[in-house]
């Protein structure tokens, strides 16, 4: 008689299903924390949500606050796809300028819940960011806008003391982090609606031309 062996596991499928469950972890951690708050949300609401436990979780995170870290870690990351999801070489500078400044507005009001996230982050005075390495996305962040501003010095279009791209980046993140934060109270108090297409559209155009005013030479 022929005795087949079972195969085991591919380790690879196990490796799919681990890092599954943990984006469904941190997904769901990612909701509860926007709505809630670090200190209101809870590590039970995610596990029933995720259908695991707290022990998964905590093998996953290590604790609440390491969850926590990792949320905002990725809500970091989502905000760079503004300079890391797209190549600006091949645009002339201010071209490519209005592109970032357009990206950057997209990445905010595409991610409501990242702009609530980084809200409790500095009511809590920014203590959790220490455990997040950012150097990689500082670096993105100043080599893509650098790289641009430079190029529009060289050419003529920039002025030299406006290519500074933490500045640049400090006052492009301000226009679309305010736009999205105090979209509720602003609204409300000039009967505005931001979440409107319409509205959300001549927005991002008019903090497009801020920045290349800012810049122009």
């Amino acid at each position: 008689m022929e005795h087949r062996l079972k195969s085991a596991p591919a380790p690879r499928r196990k490796l799919r299903d681990a890092d599954a469950t943990r984006d469904a972890i941190l997904r769901v951690a990612t909701e509860e924390v926007a709505a809630k708050g670090l200190h209101g949300s809870r590590v039970e609401e995610i596990a029933a949500r995720t259908a695991t436990s707290k022990n998964m979780i905590y093998y996953y995170f290590g604790s609440k606050e390491g969850l926590y870290a990792a949320v905002l870690e990725r809500a970091y990351a989502d905000f760079r796809s503004a300079e890391g999801g797209f190549d600006y070489d091949p645009l002339e500078p201010l071209e490519a300028i209005a592109a970032l400044a357009g990206n950057t507005f997209d990445a905010h009001v595409r991610n409501p819940q990242v702009v609530r996230i980084l809200m409790t982050e500095n009511l809590d005075l920014g203590r959790h960011g220490d455990r997040i390495d950012h150097s990689a996305q500082r670096r993105l962040v100043l080599d893509t806008t650098g790289r641009i501003l430079e190029r529009g010095v060289a050419a003529g279009v920039v002025r030299a003391d406006a290519a500074d791209p933490l500045q640049f980046h400090l006052t492009i993140s301000s226009l679309s982090f305010f736009f999205v934060g105090n979209r509720h109270t602003f609204g409300r108090l000039f009967d505005y609606d931001m979440a409107a297409p319409a509205n959300i559209a001549a927005r991002r155009a008019e903090v497009i031309e801020i920045m290349l005013s800012r810049c122009r030479a």
